[in-house]
């Protein structure tokens, strides 16, 4: 998100977050990103941030826009509906601003067209391809609304039954302990799927699970060492479309 930023010459930024481990955490690194760069965060360190169950944010808007940023993040949920018309509203540029994870959402029920024209914002994960994206409409029942963290949330779902698998025990630490050996950590066969990979399990083979997220193989912290990020670009229409993944590894 800050690499986006800064690529985009946003030099001096502006950031709206409440008061919330998830935000402090997620602007503690974009700024860490932006001393290094040698950019400045005009305005979101610490002690700026609003309460979660604020509703008024006219008076928070024109704090930030004081510090005269070249663009804005902003890192809420629900508030995003009720601060983005106020910076728009006050004269910011909607093609400065930058949304991330649950707010890079659809809101063209929300705003009047062109409201969010030329905004961006990041989802962890990756997009997946249009195969994958019909069977999880196939599922559902209908087209859905948003695609993010469904083949994340597939792919945990295969590796914790491939790990009870291997381990023989359903219980969490046996899923624990077996996690980074299905995920490829040890090598092995690679395969697609829960039949094919279960199959090679069975027959006493280690296995490299082909996700559909891309996600690489476990590190040391039983973490994925690797996965994507999508970048979202708003139309008109107020629609967050995917523009491109970035890739990046622990």
């Amino acid at each position: 998100l800050a690499n986006l930023m800064l690529g985009d010459d946003i030099q001096n930024l502006g950031i709206l977050l409440f008061a919330d481990d998830y935000a402090t955490s997620l602007r503690d690194v974009v700024a860490g990103v932006y001393e290094e760069a040698g950019a400045t965060i005009t305005y979101g360190n610490a002690g700026d941030e609003f309460q979660t169950d604020a509703a008024n944010f006219e008076s928070i808007v024109q704090d930030v826009l004081a510090t005269n940023p070249d663009g804005i993040l902003v890192i809420a949920f629900d508030q995003t509906k009720a601060i983005i018309p106020a910076l728009v509203g006050a004269g910011f540029p909607s093609d400065k601003l930058y949304l991330t994870d649950g707010n890079t959402a659809d809101y063209s029920a929300d705003f009047e067209a062109g409201t969010m024209t030329g905004a961006q914002g990041t989802i962890p994960g990756a997009n997946p391809s249009d195969e994958f994206k019909a069977l999880l409409d196939e599922v559902h029942g209908e087209a859905l609304d948003s695609y993010a963290y469904g083949a994340e949330s597939y792919d945990a779902t295969i590796l914790v039954a491939l790990a009870a698998l291997k381990g023989g025990g359903t219980d969490g630490q046996t899923v624990a302990d077996n996690l980074a050996a299905v995920s490829g950590a040890n090598g092995g066969s690679e395969c697609t799927g829960f039949a094919e990979c279960a199959e090679l399990i069975e027959a006493g083979e280690d296995i490299i699970y082909q996700s559909v997220s891309g996600v690489g193989p476990f590190n040391e912290d039983n973490d994925p060492s690797s996965a994507y990020v999508g970048v979202y670009e708003y139309g008109d229409d107020n629609v967050q479309m995917w523009v491109e993944a970035v890739f990046g590894e622990v």
